[in-house]
């Protein structure tokens, strides 16, 4: 009683938006050692589980995938080949998010693919409205073809090793992704422009051609002067009021007191500022030019300057970066090393996070700053839950409930039924919360049925990834959020088709690939 006491008490927490995620998280583990419900190494287990480890470590992965322009590169090549009518540049923006998401997680991909995707529609003349939810969309299909896809597929597969079952394959997870995928992309295809708005968005990112385009006019830099490689690049910064460098002696081609920066045009307002001993004024403009590196270090959160384009976003619009290479032979790696099965998954995420960094393609500053410690925390709080409703009965009390409501109904309707909650849960809270509650009566459940957990699990995998209906139910459909203009409602329209496929994939197809 006292676990499912807890367990509302979360469902509360995590649908009133007030308390932080991670706080109700970590909030769980506390009260199931406060109540008794588990000792102290039960309820603090979750923060040493290699599921946790597994995925901090993706997210310095999906990081250096960004950082280095390989994200930026993959877009640009894919997304230059479909011109621009609306349907094409959906279906190819739908299969590369597909694809980035299988590697790097539904987060990782959209925030990597967002500016990319309003830039390009703003190109093609297509409201962003039109294809953001789309993307975010498109990136919860792509969760299910690999087992990298989202903390969800990682957490059932173990939980399906634990259970009497086994862990599903690397791949194993695309026989129902791809079918998935499939219907995703028809769906929005068919039904996308009636169902979605036709709405302006709000702000737009920065689009490298034109910004280098603008920093050549302003600045009267030749077009031959190259701005943006994958190891240099410029940043524009204005001189505050009170910065230690108002009086200071500058002209263009000098360097910077530090030697690292040097000065390829000044601005005074409209004016610009071409003289062999110009002075610095509160409100001048400049315009630096120096290795990335360089720049993010002397201009991100300094005193002396206020940046107008940050450096290291700048950075991850050009393709094929510095370390891009590094970056793909090591993903290479990791992915033959999660299909081989060599080496445990956490493993082979920490050794692939690990040489990241010893090849200093991503930084240990970076790295600590690329994690979603909100993730992380939940994942890690939640787990504990999800012991004490197998340990203390709760789940198998939830099953019995549901076996009794069920009668002579087959797994057929007991997994329809653990779908249906899921469906709706998830809706509310995150899907991966979602699923750590679900999961311990789904496993129940199935062995009170004397069947295979599998169907059961995988199930709940694709049920926890239909996540259409809020924003709120995944940090993807939030992010597309502002930059699409998109209200609470919009959601549902589009995403009402997309969860009736998954139901009816969910129950009727899984089984027919996991039998019972």
């Amino acid at each position: 009683m006292t676990t499912l006491v807890i367990l509302v008490c979360a469902v509360i927490g995590f649908m009133s938006n007030r308390v932080p995620l991670a706080v109700v998280a970590i909030g769980v583990s506390v009260a199931l050692y406060l109540t008794g419900v588990l000792d102290l190494n039960s309820a603090m287990a979750g923060f040493g589980d290699p599921v946790v480890l597994f995925i901090a470590a993706l997210f310095v992965v999906s990081e250096a995938l960004e950082s280095t322009g390989v994200v930026a590169w993959a877009g640009q090549q894919v997304i230059a080949r479909s011109g621009t009518r609306r349907v094409p540049l959906l279906m190819t923006i739908g299969l590369l998010t597909a694809i980035m998401t299988a590697v790097i997680s539904v987060n990782g991909a959209v925030a990597a693919l967002l500016p990319l995707v309003v830039v390009v529609a703003a190109r093609a003349g297509i409201a962003p409205s039109q294809m953001l939810l789309p993307l975010a969309f498109s990136a919860h299909a792509g969760s299910m073809l690999a087992l990298t896809g989202t903390p969800v597929n990682i957490i059932v597969s173990e939980i399906a090793a634990d259970s009497g079952g086994r862990a599903f394959g690397f791949f194993e997870f695309a026989l129902v992704g791809l079918p998935l995928l499939a219907g995703t992309l028809a769906v929005i295809a068919l039904l996308g422009r009636r169902l979605l708005p036709l709405r302006a968005a709000p702000s737009a990112p920065v689009d490298l051609e034109r910004l280098a385009s603008a920093l050549r006019h302003d600045y009267a830099i030749a077009a031959e002067t190259p701005l943006m490689s994958s190891e240099r690049g410029v940043a524009e910064v204005v001189v505050p009021p009170r910065s230690p460098l108002i009086g200071m002696h500058v002209c263009v081609g000098m360097t910077t007191p530090s030697g690292d920066l040097l000065v390829l045009g000044i601005r005074r307002g409209e004016e610009q500022l071409t003289g062999a001993d110009e002075i610095v004024r509160a409100g001048d403009t400049l315009l630096l030019d120096g290795t990335w590196d360089d720049l993010e270090r002397h201009t991100s959160h300094r005193k002396e300057v206020l940046v107008v384009d940050e450096p290291q976003v700048v950075r991850r619009a050009v393709p094929l970066g510095a370390g891009a290479k590094r970056t793909l032979v090591i993903l290479a790696l990791m992915i033959v090393l999660l299909a081989t099965g060599i080496v445990p998954a956490a493993i082979a995420a920490l050794l692939a996070a690990g040489a990241l960094i010893l090849t200093r393609v991503v930084s240990i500053t970076r790295a600590y700053r690329s994690i979603s410690w909100t993730t992380v925390l939940l994942v890690a709080g939640m787990i504990p839950l999800s012991t004490a409703f197998q340990e203390t009965g709760a789940a198998d009390l939830i099953a019995a409930g549901l076996r009794s409501l069920l009668g002579a109904a087959g797994p057929h309707a007991a997994i329809a039924v653990i779908v249906f909650i899921t469906l709706m849960l998830g809706q509310l809270i995150s899907n991966t919360a979602t699923v750590l509650i679900i999961a311990p009566v789904a496993v129940a459940l199935a062995a009170a049925m004397d069947v295979s957990v599998l169907p059961f699990m995988m199930a709940l995998t694709v049920a926890g990834a239909a996540s259409f209906l809020t924003p709120v139910a995944t940090p993807a459909n939030l992010m597309v959020m502002e930059p699409g203009g998109y209200r609470f409602g919009d959601y549902s329209r589009l995403g009402a088709p997309l969860m009736l496929l998954y139901f009816a994939v969910a129950v009727f197809y899984v089984p027919l690939i996991w039998s019972f």
